[in-house]
């Protein structure tokens, strides 16, 4: 993703800001690890990658597509849209206040990721509660005593997790966890918050998360998500086109979950720009015309992309919270520890789906875009 954020212009921030190398990965199930070098990106001038906060990253794209002349309605969020494609009519209202803002677009961009609804984009997949919904933990911790070239890979008990050092010296640590496993978890732990008994769970179960903790200091309170619900939501026939877990999401064992944000927003703009590029003076691109045939070209490249990384992912995840696969996959890896590093490379952490360019000389934006990530 560096030179994709190169090519945004905000590079030099991230590497400022942005914690130390990672140079290793190690797969950790009890007090038992195994580690391995993570491969070398294929980019000379961005050998390695760094782990940045969100509150860090969000703010410098934002304020980077603001600098570019992008209007930001902050905070607002899109309640309606209607029209078809070339022709969208989108109502906004501020959050907090009953002012409305009506635009027009050509296109509509479905950005909002996992657990909020797309205003008029129709049902979405709501799966009933079962025992194997996986719900999401995560907070952050200073003062953590740790390696800080290594990322963490936990293999749990029903579940899996990691845990890596970050911007301002932070570290890390969020989880997935079976709704089951989580119930069990709270019934042992009566009287604390289910981030603290998932806090004291994995200290239990983890040797290096027991190692990191002590002494540290938690940042903020825990915060919970879910359940996820990985596949593809992508569909050639859409009426919008749709980047990041709109489109797709993976489990995020992998930590591909921005990667394929920040890379098929990328993709589906090098499709936008290409078609603006074929077609000069139109007024709105893409066209009622265009729009079925790029959706359908988006589509086939997203898929190409990010397919292989979502089944890896959900194969490595099912192996690391299931006992006997997991004592399998550590036997076998502590024999041939190179299949981590060849599993970070299958996992798309050497090259992006197509090639950046930092060239300034782009290609026209489409006029009358309009992004839905509220």
């Amino acid at each position: 993703n560096l030179p994709l954020l190169a090519t945004l212009g905000v590079a030099d921030a991230v590497e400022a800001l942005a914690g130390p190398t990672l140079q290793h990965v190690a797969l950790h199930r009890g007090d038992r690890v195994v580690t391995a070098d993570l491969p070398a990106a294929d980019d000379p001038a961005h050998r390695w990658g760094r782990a940045l906060g969100r509150e860090t990253l969000d703010l410098l794209l934002l304020e980077r597509a603001r600098a570019e002349g992008a209007d930001v309605l902050q905070p607002w969020q899109v309640q309606n849209f209607q029209g078809s494609a070339g022709a969208w009519h989108v109502e906004l209202r501020a959050v907090g206040s009953a002012a409305l803002r009506r635009v027009r677009a050509c296109l509509v961009i479905d950005a909002h990721g996992s657990w909020e609804d797309l205003a008029s984009g129709g049902p979405r997949r709501h799966q009933p509660r079962n025992a194997g919904d996986l719900l999401a933990f995560k907070a952050n911790f200073s003062g953590a005593a740790r390696r800080t070239d290594v990322i963490d890979v936990l293999a749990l008990q029903g579940g899996y997790g990691g845990m890596v050092l970050g911007d301002g010296g932070i570290t890390t640590l969020a989880c997935c966890i079976r709704r089951d496993r989580l119930l069990a978890i709270r019934a042992g732990a009566p009287g604390l918050r289910a981030g603290e008994a998932v806090q004291a769970w994995l200290q239990s179960q983890c040797g290096v998360v027991r190692h990191s903790l002590q002494g540290a200091g938690l940042q903020g309170a825990w915060l919970a998500s879910g359940p996820l619900d990985p596949g593809q939501r992508l569909r050639r026939g859409d009426a919008v086109f749709s980047v990041g877990n709109a489109a797709g999401e993976a489990h995020p064992i992998l930590g591909e979950g921005m990667s394929m944000a920040l890379q098929s927003a990328a993709l589906l703009c090098r499709h936008l720009t290409d078609a603006a590029a074929r077609t000069p003076g139109t007024a709105a691109v893409p066209a009622a015309s265009l729009h079925a045939g790029l959706q359908r070209h988006y589509a086939k490249a997203w898929q190409a992309a990010f397919r292989p990384r979502m089944r890896l992912a959900a194969v490595f995840a099912h192996l690391a919270m299931r006992p006997r696969p997991a004592a399998h996959l550590m036997s076998a890896l502590g024999l041939w520890p190179g299949l981590l590093t060849h599993g970070a490379r299958w996992g798309g952490k050497v090259h992006a789906p197509f090639h950046h360019t930092s060239d300034p000389a782009r290609p026209p934006s489409p006029p009358g875009a309009a992004s839905t990530h509220n």
